[in-house]
């Protein structure tokens, strides 16, 4: 797809904070190798330990000028097919996607990016399918958006969202209303110095049915153009850190970990990932 700068889809909004303060931190054991055949197809093997419980999934891809096929078989036996087409028209992708043997997974998206706007739909492929659209309107400083589904089995939204965000030079500043308004999420993320990809995030997590807050902050910087560090902590005490390492052209060790600081006699939990690409 033909890259826009525009305000995106909805799941952009908040994202660069959400990556800062949750992507790539593992609590488990997990390995992933990726191979090409002659043909230029991929074929991607992880497993992961979780505990005494280990799971396991081959996922094959394969592209055709601007059609890429995903499948991928899972330890349970079953069959996961996506078929992404990239620009059937300007700034349109389409996505099929359904789980075998699952008769009612079935499900078409559209996307469509514009300068000024951002869509996506989808509806799933039963006799009363579940409808979800999502909208952002604004640019790439400012942007509005919702999120909704609709169960016409009976008649009900089942998501109803909503979302704001503003980005300078240096720093992005988003507000979430999820769960019908049952919960309120704010985030901002900070640049602080692009060379070493310093940078600054948190989020602030209320639930009016509980009462509840969450904060996490967060931050991570490159040591080296190969090896970067993250840290994160919440006021529930739970600290965490990780260090990764490109040893090789997008192969990847990342090594995490995480203590409960309020309970520090207990044991951390020590996360691997290795990902292995040719």
């Amino acid at each position: 797809m033909v890259f826009v700068k525009g305000p995106g889809l909805y799941s952009d909004i908040g994202k660069r904070a959400r990556d800062l303060l949750y992507k790539d931190y593992q609590g488990d054991q997990k390995f992933t190798l990726t191979t090409y055949t002659s043909n230029g197809v991929a074929i991607t093997s992880s497993g992961t330990k979780k505990g005494e419980l280990f799971l396991a999934d081959v996922n094959t891809q394969l592209k055709n000028k601007n059609i890429t096929t995903d499948v991928k078989v899972d330890t349970n036996s079953n069959v996961y097919t996506t078929i992404t087409v990239d620009d059937p028209a300007p700034g349109v992708k389409a996505i099929f996607s359904f789980v075998a043997p699952d008769q009612k997974s079935g499900k078409v998206e559209l996307q469509y990016l514009h300068e000024y706007a951002g869509i996506s739909t989808s509806l799933g492929l039963t006799a009363k399918p579940i409808v979800n659209f999502s909208g952002v309107a604004g640019n790439h400083k400012a942007a509005f958006g919702t999120d909704i589904s609709f169960d016409t089995a009976t008649g009900n939204f089942t998501k109803c969202n909503a979302g704001v965000s503003f980005t300078t030079t240096d720093l992005i500043a988003s507000l979430i209303v999820n769960d019908k308004g049952q919960t309120v999420a704010a985030s901002y993320f900070h640049t602080i110095s692009p060379l070493t990809n310093t940078a600054v995030g948190a989020e602030l997590t209320h639930s009016f049915s509980s009462n509840e807050n969450t904060l996490t902050i967060g931050t991570q910087h490159s040591l080296d153009p190969l090896t970067s560090v993250k840290a994160r902590v919440n006021n529930y005490g739970r600290a965490s850190a990780l260090i990764q390492h490109e040893w090789r052209p997008k192969s990847l060790i990342t090594i995490s970990g995480e203590v409960d600081t309020r309970a520090i006699e207990k044991s951390a939990k020590i996360g691997l990932a290795v990902a292995l690409k040719p």
